[in-house]
């Protein structure tokens, strides 16, 4: 099956769609996606809490690095919870086993802006697993890896592609996942999209690495 991507202004209106004739909810497509996060990153190797794409940095042992205009109700939700929030990442990774890099989410462009640019090199050079949601920290929808700055070299492992896949995984040469079953048929043709057969009750399907071949 030819793996078709989608730009990030498709990928903004599908969304819309999605909520519109398609009844969701931003909490439950964050919720949804979250899922498909957590199941994607158990495949790769370590079990996470599930995790919404407005967070930060969270590991698997529960420990949540967000950004400080994150919205208030979950954090509050969060915290009642029991989950910890840190402010200092470079910590925090030292007693990480995998981690979850949602800094950003496909409608990023321009500069790395603070507190990320510490954060995504911390990224860069661990040597734990990480897996991206969507996009890499710092990489362009469209153009893959940047050139120079904080996110210049940084590979995550593992790609988890809500939705469809972005052009950026032309440039991309980990493990990849595609999670969103909750798009409908009338949506996927809508936005000429092939997607993948889930298996079971499967929320993600790993897909062939198209590094080059697109």
């Amino acid at each position: 099956m030819a793996l078709k991507t989608l730009s990030a202004k498709n990928a903004a209106a599908l969304d819309k769609d999605l909520m519109s004739f398609g009844a969701f909810s931003i909490d439950q497509l964050m919720e949804l996606a979250g899922l498909s996060v957590s199941q994607a990153a158990g495949a790769a190797g370590s079990w996470l809490l599930a995790v919404q794409e407005t967070m930060a940095v969270m590991a698997w042992y529960e420990v949540l690095f967000m950004a400080p205009q994150g919205p208030m109700r979950l954090a509050t939700q969060l915290r009642n919870l029991g989950v910890p929030f840190v402010d200092d990442f470079d910590s925090a990774i030292t007693e990480a086993d995998h981690v979850v890099d949602a800094i950003f989410g496909f409608s990023f462009s321009g500069e790395v802006r603070e507190p990320f640019p510490a954060v995504i090199k911390a990224l860069k050079e661990t040597e734990l697993p990480v897996t991206s949601i969507d996009a890499p920290s710092s990489w362009s929808i469209e153009n893959g890896p940047p050139d120079s700055g904080p996110g210049n070299g940084f590979h995550p492992s593992t790609l988890v592609s809500l939705t469809a896949p972005k052009p950026l995984v032309k440039w991309f040469t980990g493990r990849h996942f595609i999670g969103g079953r909750f798009v409908s048929p009338d949506i996927a043709k809508k936005y000429n999209l092939e997607l993948p057969a889930y298996e079971g009750i499967d929320q993600v399907v790993e897909v062939e690495n198209i590094a080059g071949k697109l």
